[in-house]
């Protein structure tokens, strides 16, 4: 995003790197090491600021609180990390299905001139 793009457009961005680890953890109600442990798991990828510092957006944030609730469950991170994956995974393939029907739908209803 452009630096010339305004604060309350970037922070409605649910992409926007907003928070810092510390703020990211509180939110979660959870600890910094759980932030890096589902970052080496691959779940989610925090931007860096010019220093260095971890930068979470919202999106990351409702990812890691699903990993929270498996991990609060019982399950081990990696597990965790793994099911969260696979559920957005799976959530992405439903989506694109729907579209392809939606056009397949779509495209017969054109070619089909209906009753004569």
């Amino acid at each position: 995003m452009e630096a010339d793009t305004p604060l309350s457009d970037r922070l409605d961005d649910d992409d926007y790197p907003a928070y810092t680890m510390g703020r990211a953890a509180e939110m979660l109600g959870t600890t910094p090491g759980f932030l890096r442990a589902i970052g080496e798991a691959r779940l989610i990828t925090p931007l860096r600021s010019e220093g260095g510092h971890r930068r979470y957006s919202r999106y990351q944030l409702r990812v890691a609180a699903r990993a929270r609730e498996l991990v609060d469950r019982g399950t081990p991170i990696e597990a965790a990390c793994r099911i969260v994956i696979l559920e957005d995974q799976l959530e992405e393939a439903q989506r694109i299905n729907a579209e392809y029907r939606r056009a397949a739908s779509e495209a017969s209803g054109a070619a089909d001139p209906g009753p004569t």
